[in-house]
């Protein structure tokens, strides 16, 4: 999408924009020193690329995994293309912040639905995974047990013929059979077929259409919140509860959504806020079906807000007196044996939408026949390829559609003329999948070889994945369920049940208080810093700023914070290079080991601000000592500074005479027994009362000692969020942490 919008911005072809940035971002990365595999590079906008995710997607077709429907979408005006529920971010677009409004459309699905169960499951098996994401995740899936019931359909007191025979039934699905009783109206969402189709041909019809316009512009988010004005419509036409055979208005209401459960909610006012609210607001009757067993009757004509605790039923015919907890397993069955309901488990997760009237993505393989209807593209036919006469314009929905040579073809079937599906897959589907790609980029017979995918994914999935939160229920979940997928096609193995073992999510780079990106114009160009500072100087900034996994502030101070260490580091080297380089200096072993092994630790816990943080303490020490750096502390220096600063690490290496690139030589090791012999415990006070004691390195600096102590589990409960106002540190011995 965005490189359909520069094209029409720039007046240039989105695959000559593409490419153009694909070389510049090459040349930016290898100018940082970014070690990739160049040989497996790949781009998803190639044929080569995309016309084997078109045979994926005609084998998900023939297996009823894709599949075309007219349904309500998400529509960004701005972008002029349908989003799927999971780029939809509190009512906006997730990429240009526009109000996202709801439009009927035919479009193309991924039944995401059928592994539901799988991917919520699966869930609990992601050990390397944040727990934060995992959460999103099944939150998104959204599971829930209850009960599906059917609530009649009875004609209103002006019956109209025009309504026809039209749907017998309002389909509900419910978590609180124990309230089923206390129905007195049924909200079915603004956008629900139904409520246009019980409308029709009365009074109500043209209130009903002018309400679904007004809450298709809502933001759907919004809709859900407590504090958000309940409104409704009548439709004109009422239900039954199967139950009792109570008469129960049915209304349109705005706080219903369509991709939730069946779009239609049995109301209980005295037992749901939301309910009530709007009962209250329209004068619809109220009726209490859970009591207090220790509180005063409701009356609900006293009521100030609805119950939703539990209790025991009253007003329930045979369950009355009933706790409301054992009623509902009950309640669902005397539905079951009546034939009324049953038990019923449901997903909040609905199928992934990936049409899209854009221009810049993979052709749905597809021709519609006037005689043969829907016919899929056959695979000898592959690639579909994007023509390249193409204008645009941003207007009038896809460009494809204005390509006669394009859309105008003949029928595999019959031969006659036919027209090509015109609407291009959602991006998100070529990232589902070319993890695996990159195990065999080459390959010209399948997608992947499949032997480079054994010996690459081992039976479970990538070694370790670095993504941003914000993919957590797109790309994310997306590239969990095309593996699955592709498992079930028969592309991968059984064994492979997920494509990441671990993963890791980075934060974001803020600048001038937002995200940085390029349509916030706020981005830093890398060659700027190059030229300015070097690679190095960006790269030690950018990995000791923050933790990866949390935002990172830029700033121009840290940038030049950085580049006087690597300086001070600088001077160090060429100052020693030119005398003579003894042996360790008192305490240096002890510095040079305990910093290797840090520097080890943390990079294995990615947490390379604090890796560079000991290289900093590392070079105090040696800066500060009385007799020169051993050469066995210089060297080893340059090789735990390379993985962050790779060129300077380079030079220093050559200048104290190494072999080689240090980036080759291996990486060094450190002597346990060099730190452990030298050892302290030392005393950790809170406001003077001892909290710890702590094993620390002799000549552990106060700094170090602090960070230590702050540590520790029984220190953090006794300082709370308090602030540190002053440290006392007697060395070796006791630190004494005050806080106000």
């Amino acid at each position: 999408m965005p490189a359909e919008n520069a094209a029409i911005e720039n007046k240039t072809h989105p695959a000559l924009w593409t490419r153009q940035n694909i070389e510049s971002m090459q040349v930016q990365l290898r100018k940082m020193g970014i070690s990739y595999d160049w040989d497996r590079e790949l781009a998803t906008c190639l044929p080569e690329y995309y016309r084997w995710e078109q045979q994926v997607f005609l084998r998900m077709y023939e297996k009823g995994l894709a599949y075309k429907k007219r349904s309500f979408v998400n529509w960004c005006g701005r972008c002029a293309t349908v989003l799927a529920n999971e780029q939809v971010v509190q009512g906006a677009c997730w990429r240009c912040d526009s109000v996202v409004e709801q439009r009927p459309l035919d479009q193309w699905f991924c039944k995401i639905t059928a592994y539901a169960k799988e991917l919520l499951e699966e869930t609990h098996n992601l050990k390397g995974w944040p727990e934060r994401v995992l959460i999103m995740q099944r939150e998104w899936i959204g599971e829930s047990v209850g009960s599906e019931v059917d609530f009649p359909i009875v004609p209103s007191p002006q019956p109209s013929p025009a309504r026809g025979e039209g749907a017998q039934f309002i389909k509900i699905f419910t978590t609180r059979p124990d309230t089923l009783y206390g129905t007195t109206f049924m909200s079915l969402a603004a956008e629900h077929p139904l409520a246009l189709e019980l409308s029709k041909g009365t009074p109500q019809e043209s209130a009903i259409r002018e309400f679904a316009a007004k809450v298709a512009k809502m933001d759907r988010t919004k809709r859900l919140t407590e504090d958000y004005e309940k409104e409704g419509v009548f439709t004109g036409a009422y239900c039954l509860n199967p139950l009792n055979g109570r008469r129960l208005p049915v209304y349109a209401a705005n706080f219903v959504l369509m991709e939730y459960g069946t779009g239609a909610v049995m109301a209980v006012p005295a037992h749901d806020q939301r309910d009530f609210e709007f009962a209250k607001k329209y004068g619809i009757p109220i009726a209490v079906v859970i009591q207090s067993p220790s509180g005063d009757p409701l009356d609900p004509v006293t009521m100030k807000e609805a119950f939703v605790e539990t209790g025991l039923l009253v007003n329930s015919e045979s369950f009355n007196g009933r706790p409301s907890q054992e009623a509902k397993g009950e309640i669902v069955k005397h539905l079951e044996e009546k034939r009324l309901g049953k038990k019923t488990v449901t997903y909040k997760l609905r199928d992934w939408g990936i049409s899209r009237q854009r221009y810049w993505g993979t052709p749905i393989p597809i021709i519609y026949c006037a005689a043969c209807g829907t016919v899929p593209v056959p695979e000898k036919d592959l690639p579909v390829e994007l023509p390249t006469n193409v204008e645009f314009s941003g207007k009038g929905g896809s460009p494809l559609s204005k390509i006669p040579s394009f859309v105008d073809t003949n029928c595999p079937k019959c031969g006659k003329t036919a027209r090509r599906e015109t609407d291009t897959m959602d991006t998100f589907v070529e990232s589902s999948w070319y993890y695996l790609r990159f195990c065999s980029p080459q390959c010209d017979t399948g997608p992947f070889d499949q032997k480079a995918v054994d010996y690459w994914m081992n039976g479970g999935g990538v070694d370790q994945y670095i993504g941003g939160i914000e993919h957590a229920v797109l790309h994310l979940l997306y590239s969990r369920f095309f593996t699955k997928v592709l498992r079930d096609l028969g592309y991968v193995g059984s064994e492979l049940k997920e494509p990441f073992r671990n993963l890791l999510t980075q934060g974001m780079v803020i600048k001038d208080g937002a995200k940085m990106s390029k349509s916030k114009e706020n981005v830093v160009d890398p060659n700027y810093l190059i030229e300015r500072y070097g690679a190095d100087t960006a790269r030690l900034f950018s990995l000791f700023a923050a933790p990866p996994e949390k935002d990172l502030e830029w700033n121009d101070q840290g940038v030049e914070g950085a580049y006087r260490f690597l300086k001070r580091v600088w001077t160090l080297v060429q100052e020693s290079a030119d005398l003579p380089l003894g042996p360790d200096g008192e305490g240096e072993s002890l510095w040079r080991n305990k910093t290797i092994k840090r520097v080890t630790e943390d990079l294995e816990r990615f947490q390379f601000n604090t890796a560079i943080a000991a290289l900093m303490e590392f070079y105090n020490a040696l800066h500060n000592q009385k007799s020169n750096p051993s050469k066995a502390s210089l060297n080893a220096f340059a090789q735990l500074l390379s993985p962050f600063a790779p060129h300077i690490a380079e030079e220093l290496w050559s200048q104290l005479g190494g072999k080689g690139l240090v980036s080759q030589i291996g990486w060094p090791s450190y002597d346990p027994k060099a730190i452990e012999v030298s050892q302290v415990l030392i005393v950790v006070q809170v406001n003077g009362m001892v909290r710890a004691r702590i094993d620390a390195p002799v000549g552990i600096s106060q700094d170090e000692a602090c960070r230590l102590a702050q540590a520790d589990e029984n220190v953090k409960k006794h300082l709370g969020e308090k602030p540190i106002v002053k440290v006392i540190f007697v060395p070796n011995k006791l630190i004494n942490l005050v806080a106000p």
